[in-house]
């Protein structure tokens, strides 16, 4: 039912309870190195100040070197943020969306006490021109606390499908609200559909003992509408890992399948070496990338577990599944040896 098969041994030391194992989630930062970036889009405080004022700042697309250029100048007429004090430590952000993660943010510097920042900066994208042109550029400004709790100052979105390239002089833009929509995290990336099964350690049947262990398998069957970087589509791969094991042993992924964003992967991974005690520890990470001769971009992914935040015992940041997951993960556990059919909408980890 699967073109591929492939069989990957589970190991952990899961009684030594040392910050080796904790050290797992470090390695994160390697095998989704976008997720920081990713949630800082939406991080911050949204409610504390009403936005207001403008923000001047030029469009450019620098054929020669392939760049994509933004020069802030400057902002008027800011919110104060410290009321007490009068002050604001504005500086301003952008991304291009919706592929936050591929490209991540640029900012500008931080300007302390004043509501009339003058920046003179250029923002710069590596980028080809046709994938630029199906994004819309997002630029925010922000007020920078030392504790890292920015607040939202105002926004501006534009499509730059419909810029005019003619006009690069520097125009006045009046700051937004942030859209109810960036504000609820509204971010679609794609729905994965798949299922999962638990075979526990001496269950099937004649074989007593076989598995020794318990086996958890991965049917990765197809995704729906993934992010179109390009025209002509996407070339989507997907990886597996199964936390907090990011070793090669743990590391799978399926085949790539170019020019299309519904992809149909029909994929099977068996991870052995599961206690069923394991299965509140561990934590199944399925990431969609699109592939590039240089460098793959992130698109989206899922986490499998139980979402409790912990590892053996440790604080982990990536045992964060969301409700659905959860659910998919407990109906797994209480299914022994049956398939369990899911649906799940890709999310930016």
């Amino acid at each position: 039912e699967s073109d591929t098969a492939s069989e990957i041994s589970f190991q952990l030391n899961r009684h030594k309870k040392t910050p080796s194992i904790g050290s797992h989630s470090s390695d994160m930062a390697s095998v989704s190195s976008v997720s920081g970036s990713v949630l800082s889009v939406y991080s911050g405080d949204f409610g504390s100040v009403d936005a207001q004022g403008t923000v001047e700042f030029a469009l450019d697309y620098d054929e020669k070197n392939r760049e994509f250029q933004v020069h802030v100048s400057q902002c008027k007429d800011l919110a104060v943020v410290d009321e007490k004090k009068g002050r604001s430590d504005p500086y301003v952000k952008t991304y291009l969306l919706p592929d936050k993660a591929r490209m991540g943010k640029r900012k500008t510097s931080v300007k302390k006490r004043t509501v009339n920042p003058i920046y003179n900066e250029v923002l710069r994208y590596k980028i080809e021109k046709m994938v630029l042109l199906i994004q819309k550029l997002n630029l925010s400004v922000w007020h920078n606390d030392p504790l890292g709790r920015n607040s939202f100052l105002g926004e501006i979105e534009i499509d730059l499908a419909s810029w005019d390239w003619s006009n690069r002089k520097l125009n006045w833009y009046p700051l937004k609200p942030r859209s109810l929509s960036a504000v609820n995290g509204v971010d679609h990336r794609g729905v994965m559909s798949l299922s999962i099964k638990y075979v526990p350690p001496g269950s099937l049947g004649k074989w007593p003992k076989n598995p020794p262990s318990g086996e958890v398998h991965i049917w990765v069957k197809d995704v729906k509408d993934l992010l179109q970087l390009r025209p002509s589509g996407v070339d989507s791969f997907v990886k597996c890992y199964v936390l907090p094991d990011t070793s090669k042993k743990s590391f799978q992924k399926t085949r790539v399948i170019k020019r299309d964003t519904n992809p149909v992967f029909n994929h099977t991974i068996v991870y052995d070496g599961f206690h069923t005690e394991d299965l509140k520890d561990a934590c199944v990470e399925l990431t969609v990338w699109d592939h590039e001769k240089l460098t793959n971009h992130f698109l989206g992914g899922i986490r499998l577990g139980l979402g409790t935040g912990l590892s053996y015992g440790i604080s982990v940041d990536w045992m964060d599944s969301t409700q659905e997951e959860v659910a998919f993960w407990q109906e797994m556990m209480l299914a022994a040896n049956e398939w369990i059919e899911g649906l799940l909408p890709l999310r930016s980890l």
